[in-house]
């Protein structure tokens, strides 16, 4: 037999690596899967080459599911995700004493979660306000980092208020797990921070921030520095929720006085330890601002 001859004998499969990538399609013909989608390939999407697509994937898969869900826009709740609610933080009071353990840590963490009551009540009232407004898109939805914490706050007071609320969590080696409260339909997980900060600032009518710790602080300064910059053009209300904390982990009137900041600056946000006066000064602003101007912008 002539290598001609032999060669057309042999069975096509067997030219092929053992590992052949799978396929959607039926098998050829002659036995073998045919060429794998592009779209399908796992290796190739999760590589560098096509970190383009993820990055894109991450603004048009919320985006899709934003519309789906008639969210027009929300109210962004910013915290720790360390601060306990008030019945952990007792139960773990008592443990401290009941085991001989850190007291100091055990009774700081039940002084600090009255922020995690003030948040919860404060998204409660919120989500109650804006379920009343005559809508028929949702709007000024409580939307969080998705996390434990003050996020777990936030979300946890819209859920008891029989409300839609936003997680839009980050995967992170520590501490960032999706809370249970928020709506399944809108719990979000995010590779990027960059495009979790887009989403949040996109869809943002107003801010409250609560006692936190890097993330709370790089989200926070990076709000006010697109509004002191012009680069979010709408009305932004933004409560910064605890003076004694805030006046002791930043000193911003120090920026004006050293001449970094004019003194108008320090009007971009509103210091309160009020749930009462957050919620009046929130519902105040967007009734006067945003009511009529639904939809997410910058």
């Amino acid at each position: 037999m002539t290598k001609r001859e032999n060669d057309k004998q042999r069975d096509p499969a067997e030219e092929l690596p053992e590992a052949a990538p799978a396929t959607d399609r039926e098998a050829t013909p002659v036995g073998h899967p045919g060429p794998q989608k592009a779209y399908r390939n796992l290796d190739f999407l999760e590589s560098s080459s096509a970190r383009s697509l993820r990055i894109l994937s991450e603004y048009v898969e919320p985006n899709a599911r934003f519309k789906h869900y008639k969210i027009d826009d929300t109210i962004i709740f910013f915290g720790s995700a360390r601060i306990l609610s008030r019945e952990e933080a007792e139960k773990r009071l008592e443990v401290a004493r009941a085991e001989d353990g850190d007291l100091k840590i055990a009774q700081r963490n039940l002084d600090m979660s009255r922020y995690y009551e003030a948040t919860r009540e404060l998204a409660h009232r919120l989500t109650v306000w804006s379920k009343s407004l005559p809508e028929d898109d949702r709007r000024f939805v409580v939307c969080s980092g998705g996390g434990p914490g003050i996020m777990e706050a936030a979300n946890r007071g819209a859920s008891e208020a029989r409300g839609l609320n936003i997680g839009l969590n980050i995967s992170l080696p520590m501490e960032q797990i999706d809370n249970p409260y928020v709506s399944r339909e809108l719990n979000f997980e995010f590779h990027y921070f960059f495009m979790r900060k887009f989403w949040f600032a996109y869809l943002a009518k107003a801010v409250v921030v609560m006692p936190g710790g890097f993330g709370t602080l790089d989200e926070f300064f990076e709000l006010l520095t697109l509004v002191q910059t012009g680069k979010i053009r709408k009305q932004m209300p933004v409560v910064l929720f605890g003076s004694k904390y805030w006046s002791e982990v930043i000193n911003l009137e120090a920026l004006e006085r050293y001449g970094t900041i004019n003194a108008e600056d320090l009007e971009l946000f509103f210091r309160t330890d009020s749930v009462d006066e957050a919620f009046d000064f929130i519902t105040d602003q967007l009734t006067s601002y945003a009511l009529d101007i639904p939809g997410p912008r910058l």
